[in-house]
């Protein structure tokens, strides 16, 4: 059973940037591949950023238009650690952030934004930007 721990999110005024990382427990391998959502209050949940790893090593990333160019997930293979680099942050991302990941493929970006892909989901973190 994969655990993921979240880590980071907090307050920030809006044009600010906040990093979350999510690691599985120890020895175990994240997934190839791996995702964020988000959920405000009375909302459903939303796919944010996700990222799919080759055998080769090789990344492919995908993102939702409302973070395109402001938000950039990446993957430090030797910490197997997964993160979501937030910048010009706008009161509308405030939401609780989850990561999630899946040893099943979304290669080509396949079902990448779909939360009932996913087998493993972090704690959430929660991300306020104030205007």
């Amino acid at each position: 059973q994969v655990q993921l721990v979240q880590s980071g999110g907090g307050s920030v005024e809006s044009g600010g940037s906040l990093t979350l990382s999510c690691a599985p427990s120890p020895y175990t391998y994240i997934g190839s591949c791996v995702a964020w959502f988000r959920q405000a209050p009375g909302k459903q949940r939303e796919e944010v950023a996700g990222l799919y790893t080759e055998s080769s090593g090789t990344s492919t990333t995908f993102y939702d238009d409302s973070g395109k160019g402001r938000f950039t997930i990446s993957r430090d293979n030797a910490k197997n650690t997964v993160y979501l680099q937030m910048n010009s942050l706008k009161p509308e991302d405030t939401a609780m952030y989850y990561c999630a990941a899946d040893n099943t493929s979304c290669l080509y970006g396949l079902r990448w934004w779909d939360h009932k892909k996913y087998n493993y989901w972090g704690q959430g973190t929660q991300v306020t930007v104030s205007s």
